[in-house]
């Protein structure tokens, strides 16, 4: 990804990229390279900043995932956006394209989520267990299509918490997997990547208040 930063929004306290499918958000114990490593990398040798360089990280999507990632550059910045996120005042839109097509072309989807941190898989149920969390999030589908022998569905998705791999779960659990995600049960492989895209983001810029609405066309992963 190295000079390929896709900036869709900056101001002096936000930055707004595009993340590749298939890269981590955020440094963990592979020591891959991460997006937050790169966007640093990047306002370093633009601003030919010295020493670090201050970057807020406010929110994360899956390595498998792709989609709009927002950053923030100052400490202020940094702390207005995640009270937005906290107070659920940001409103996210997803694409995902799944194997077949839900029994209905949109609903609302309230799970109570369970990670097992050791295989980093969550369980959903319909009621509260120990250790759950809610998890709520609307669908519809934008379009069916037939393939040889197999249907694939287009679908939008509006979470309204921000769980763990909840979009994911949610799909699997109408019994349409997101395409290329085998923990979640496709079939269909897509070399550690899937096809659910963050494709919207609106938020409040974090000085002046104005409303900034992000959308970007997802790559061929979502619809491939």
């Amino acid at each position: 990804m190295k000079n390929n930063l896709e900036i869709i929004y900056e101001d002096n306290h936000c930055l707004a990229v595009v993340k590749p499918h298939g890269l981590l958000t955020q440094g963990d114990i592979t020591g891959d390279v991460s997006l937050m490593d790169e966007v640093k990398e990047f306002i370093k040798v633009r601003d030919q900043k010295p020493g670090n360089v201050f970057l807020g990280l406010i929110h994360r999507l899956d390595r498998p995932v792709g989609g709009i990632v927002l950053f923030a550059k100052t400490s202020k910045g940094a702390s207005r956006l995640s009270e937005q996120f906290a107070g659920r005042e940001v409103e996210k839109k997803y694409l995902a394209t799944v194997q077949g097509e839900p029994a209905k072309k949109k609903g609302v989807i309230i799970q109570y989520l369970k990670k097992d941190h050791r295989t980093n898989i969550v369980e959903a149920f319909d009621r509260q267990v120990a250790d759950s969390q809610r998890a709520e999030l609307a669908y519809r589908v934008l379009r069916t299509e037939r393939r040889g022998r197999d249907i694939f569905s287009l679908i939008e998705i509006e979470p309204q918490t921000g769980r763990s791999h909840q979009i994911r779960v949610a799909l699997a659990s109408l019994g349409t997997p997101i395409v290329g995600d085998k923990k979640y049960g496709s079939t269909i492989p897509r070399g550690g990547r899937i096809a659910l895209c963050a494709s919207g983001l609106t938020f409040y810029q974090p000085v002046t208040g104005e409303k900034i609405i992000l959308e970007i066309k997802p790559d061929e992963v979502v619809f491939g």
